[in-house]
């Protein structure tokens, strides 16, 4: 995916549609010269709806669209016709994209299903005719109901990626590689920092047909949760993902103190992340003989499940797999 393609946050303002007004309309007919009101009823304005779309990974497709408004309800007629309906603005989704007010940064709602449709705002009711207001005392009434007026706000999307696996890492801990590796995914590399700028996604093919979804999101740096480097941007993705895989190279000055940099980085942002499983990959273990391993392996002060891996040669890639595996499944 292209960075300049991945957009994961835009404001537009939405309006639903204007209900119809009811008719103040009387029959008249050769032979019924005197009939009774008969206006119709005015049609609903049209709902501004968000709908779920597992084949958008991004919100590019909205990039450029300042403005959605939904189409105003027709009047009614008469005969007791009622007009029609406005017609509905649907937005489609990628799966993850959650909705806010812009002015209150409230929660509205969010989409995490293919085809799941939320209304973001309800059209206007139309008007009823004077047919409704007919009565003992006023049998020609010559009045009707407008419509109700549409809603309207500034909404931001903002897109929070799905994926089973989110690796977590400081910048060059080896996550592209790793996704470039497992995956058909693409992503830049390159040796310096910030290398990803934007979220990657690819799919890990397991075995018997099975796979599962790993994001590489852009790299930690002590003090993203206060919005250094890339911070929240990046932070955010991190909240959907069913598991963590950190990673942190061998090569690191301290394993131990750079997982629990990451751990308070995510603890600070949201202490909710602290509850999902996960797992340490020490990375770029090529560099280093099996002695070396052992040696930094009585160091080590993980609670969780750690492993040692190399992208390049593809060590331990396999096992590593099958850890991911286990942990989703479990």
């Amino acid at each position: 995916m292209s960075e300049s393609n991945f957009i994961d946050y835009i404001k537009i303002f939405c309006r639903s549609g204007k209900g119809g007004a009811g008719s103040v309309h009387f029959r008249r007919e050769k032979f019924v010269p005197k009939g009774g009101p008969d206006g119709g009823d005015g049609g609903r304005g049209g709902h501004i709806i968000v709908r779920g779309n597992r084949n958008l990974w991004t919100l590019l497709h909205l990039r450029y669209i300042k403005h959605i408004i939904a189409e105003n309800g027709q009047p009614g007629m008469g005969a007791l016709k009622t007009g029609a309906d406005g017609e509905d603005r649907i937005i489609e989704v990628p799966l993850g994209t959650i909705i806010k007010d812009a002015d209150t940064n409230k929660f509205i709602l969010e989409i995490t299903e293919h085809g799941e449709e939320k209304i973001l705002l309800e059209g206007g009711k139309g008007g009823k005719g004077n047919f409704h207001f007919k009565s003992s005392t006023n049998q020609t009434p010559r009045y009707a109901q407008p419509g109700e007026e549409g809603k309207e706000g500034w909404f931001i999307f903002e897109l929070k990626l799905l994926a089973d696996v989110g690796l977590v890492g400081f910048p060059n801990a080896g996550k592209s590689t790793l996704l470039s590796v497992v995956t058909a995914a693409r992503p830049k590399i390159a040796d310096y920092p910030f290398t990803t700028l934007k979220p990657n996604v690819g799919i890990v093919k397991y075995k018997d047909d099975k796979s599962f979804v790993m994001a590489d999101i852009p790299g930690i740096i002590e003090g993203a949760s206060e919005g250094k480097g890339l911070g929240l941007r990046f932070l955010r993705h991190i909240e959907r993902n069913s598991m963590l895989l950190f990673m942190i190279p061998v090569d690191s000055d301290d394993i131990n103190k750079e997982y629990d940099i990451l751990l308070n980085e995510l603890n600070k942002y949201n202490p909710e992340l602290l509850y999902k499983p996960r797992l340490v990959a020490i990375t770029k273990s090529d560099l280093v003989d099996d002695e070396l391993i052992k040696e930094i392996e009585k160091n080590l002060k993980l609670e969780v499940p750690y492993i040692f891996i190399s992208s390049i040669k593809y060590k331990n890639i396999e096992r590593l797999k099958e850890l991911i595996w286990l942990e989703l499944n479990k």
